[in-house]
């Protein structure tokens, strides 16, 4: 089955272009970045923060099915601009090992209005090195990408 989430890796550079058309009007699609507790339903993790304003900051973290905290996230916001743009950085604070510890990315997020209540979402992340961003790709992050914005487009569709 095809991923309807699309990552766009050019030879020699050091960041992905991602975008995904989705069934949902911009106001919904943007307001799936923008809640905590709608964040915490796609995302699968709980929000601990979530300042959405120039020089806020975010952070979540996801425990496993015994309570321990697998994977903690921070951020901080540079930009929030409703239903056009959010600019932040991610940094993974508790990577277990080398292989999946990242220097911080920058990450670009643009929001678009199509016909039809249809809304597309357009990130670029910009990683420290080439080699940062394709040990990324080494992992299972298209797949991973494109499971959470499923859950996005299920959880929001049952906003409307």
């Amino acid at each position: 089955m095809e991923r309807k989430t699309k990552i766009n890796a050019e030879d020699g550079k050091q960041d992905l272009l991602i975008t995904r058309e989705f069934d949902l009007p911009l106001e919904l699609l943007f307001k799936a970045y923008e809640e905590p507790e709608i964040v915490a339903q796609w995302m699968n993790t709980k929000v601990l923060k979530l300042e959405n304003k120039k020089h806020g900051s975010w952070q979540f973290e996801t425990s496993d099915a015994h309570g321990n905290v697998v994977m903690r996230a921070n951020g901080t916001i540079h930009a929030f601009v409703p239903n056009q743009k959010i600019i932040r950085t991610f940094e993974m604070e508790n990577a277990p090992d080398s292989a999946t510890r990242f220097p911080v990315q920058l990450e670009f997020l643009e929001f678009e209005s199509l016909a039809d209540n249809r809304s597309k979402l357009s990130m670029q992340i910009v990683y420290r090195s080439v080699a940062d961003r394709n040990r990324m790709l080494q992992l299972p992050f298209a797949q991973g990408i494109n499971m959470a914005h499923n859950r996005l487009q299920d959880v929001v569709n049952n906003l409307k």
